[in-house]
């Protein structure tokens, strides 16, 4: 067979025949057994009329002698017993009339006539007996009635005896009979299914042998052919032993196995070129980093060569200042000029500073010179400092006195550059600030100070600002750039020489302080940022104290 659809029509059709025959099997034996049981029944039913009319006739023989004797009852009771007689009789005879009329003529015309004589004799016996009645009723001699409704009586029973015995015994033969049929019958059919399930099972057997245990050996093999191509064994193919649609699915397999092993002779071809490409990217990168690692040592070297080669000059013009500023022969014109000379020499030689601290801290060199320092006069530095800048950028930069000065024991100079850095953050990325606060608040022994904004306030991860690389948005004071260098967190200021926050929370820690970032507070708008450090003091002086 050529076809799997010609295949499983013809397992699904045997399957229908074998459901076909058992069905016709089944109806043909119901429809037996139906007609025996009618049959039974119908005898059943006969018997019992039978049995009434036996009755009707003894109540009939009852009434004839009522009617011929001294005292006679109702005169109606022989009519009505008549009656009942005669409809005793049409009943009986209406059944047989059925059975030999019904649905499959359970009697035939012989029976049915054996049945129609005794009828017809006990219908002759019933209008013998009530003409014999009528005569002995005219009878006036009481012993006469007598002796004529015995004998009358004696003939009315040897005359429906017989005919009764003789429907009664057919009637029981025929229940026998349909009896006797009902037994043959089943044992007929469990015969007749022994042998249909022998026949279906044989020809499931012969089906499954010749039809289904084929397709499933093929399947079994596809099955082992795709588990091989998931291991990997893309040499895998299978053999195509038909035409029909598992041939096709078959050479459709080994297609796609063939396609599979060629696109992996492909991608392995990609993956050596791919791993070349990167071995030659990461071969330029590494150059590429150290080049860069190169440069990165070049610049800290510039700008310590650098910051070292301006402080000698910017030492000796401070010095030439102070020099021209104390000699009584200077002339009283140029001493303002002096004086400004050597502010911003000043100013340079801190930015000098600062750089060189900068360039230290990418290295890993950061040391902190610690001793008591007073908080008012660094802040004023750090806005002094800024002034400038915030004037250029329309700010109000404030620094909020206080009442006395806080002493902190701290690195003055990283101090006031981390200050400074904050300031600078404030006014370059507060987005909408108007006014940037500078202020210390006395705690114990240390010192709290703030740089607050009314701008737009932190974002709602503010303190991922402290990670190095992070910039934040245009949100306060802390928002410059963070990134920087090992080992010290680093700085990445928008330009001069400030720090960012990761740099300026390792100097704070390595004060033993800490620096945090808030939104809104006391003396800005809603909404401000601020951020606070909190700075230790002098504990060893204050025992003392």
């Amino acid at each position: 067979m050529g076809s799997l659809r010609l295949r499983f029509g013809l397992l699904v059709g045997s399957a229908a025949a074998l459901v076909v025959l058992a069905a016709a099997g089944l109806y043909g034996a119901l429809h037996a057994a139906e007609r025996t049981l009618d049959a039974t029944l119908n005898a059943q039913v006969r018997l019992e009329l039978i049995a009434e009319l036996s009755g009707r006739l003894t109540e009939f023989g009852l009434a004839a002698v009522e009617a011929v004797g001294d005292n006679p009852g109702r005169p109606e009771r022989l009519v009505n017993a008549r009656n009942e007689v005669d409809r005793a009789l049409n009943a009986v005879d209406d059944g047989l009339s059925r059975a030999v009329a019904g649905a499959g003529g359970v009697l035939d015309r012989t029976q049915y006539t054996a049945r129609a004589r005794p009828l017809a004799r006990l219908r002759a016996a019933r209008a013998m007996l009530d003409r014999q009645v009528a005569q002995i009723q005219r009878e006036p001699d009481p012993a006469r009635r007598a002796d004529a409704i015995r004998g009358a009586l004696n003939g009315f029973g040897a005359v429906t005896g017989q005919p009764l015995t003789f429907l009664v015994e057919a009637e029981r033969r025929a229940v026998e009979a349909s009896s006797a049929e009902v037994r043959m019958l089943a044992g007929r059919m469990r015969g007749v299914a022994a042998a249909a399930a022998v026949v279906v099972v044989l020809l499931l057997i012969l089906l499954h042998q010749s039809l289904t245990r084929p397709i499933l050996r093929r399947i079994e093999a596809i099955r082992a052919g795709a588990a091989a191509i998931g291991r990997g064994e893309l040499d895998t193919r299978l053999a195509v032993a038909s035409r029909d649609e598992l041939g096709l699915l078959v050479a459709s397999f080994n297609r796609m196995a063939a396609r599979l092993k060629r696109r992996e002779a492909r991608v392995a071809a990609d993956r050596a070129a791919l791993e070349e490409i990167v071995d030659r990217a990461t071969a330029d990168l590494r150059g590429a980093n150290a080049r860069l690692e190169e440069i990165d040592r070049s610049r800290r070297r510039f700008f310590a060569d650098v910051s070292h080669e301006l402080r000698t000059p910017l030492t000796v013009i401070l010095g030439e200042c102070d020099l021209a500023a104390r000699s009584p022969d200077t002339p009283a014109e140029f001493r303002p000029v002096i004086a400004t000379i050597r502010k911003r020499a000043v100013r340079l030689h801190r930015r000098v500073g600062d750089m060189l601290r900068v360039a230290r801290s990418e290295s890993g060199q950061i040391e902190l010179e610690r001793r008591p320092v007073g908080l008012a006069a660094i802040l004023a530095e750090a806005v002094e400092s800024c002034a400038p800048e915030a004037g250029r950028r329309r700010i109000a930069l404030e620094l909020e006195p206080s009442q006395a000065d806080a002493e902190v024991l701290a690195d003055a100079e990283w101090l006031r550059q981390i200050v400074e850095g904050l300031i600078d953050n404030a006014l370059r990325h507060a987005a909408g600030a108007t006014r940037v606060r500078v202020g210390f608040v006395p705690r114990g022994s240390g010192a709290t100070v703030t740089v607050a904004d009314d701008g737009p306030g932190f974002p709602p991860q503010a303190e991922a600002l402290f990670e190095r690389f992070r910039r934040g948005g245009s949100a306060g004071p802390g928002h410059s750039p963070a990134s920087g260098h090992s080992p010290a967190p680093g700085h990445s200021p928008a330009s001069g020489f400030g720090i960012g926050l990761a740099l300026a929370r390792w100097v704070v820690e390595r004060h033993d302080g800490a620096i945090r970032l808030e939104s809104g507070g006391p003396g800005i708008q809603e909404g401000g940022a601020r951020v606070v450090l909190e700075l230790p003091g002098d504990e060893t002086r204050e025992d003392a104290a």
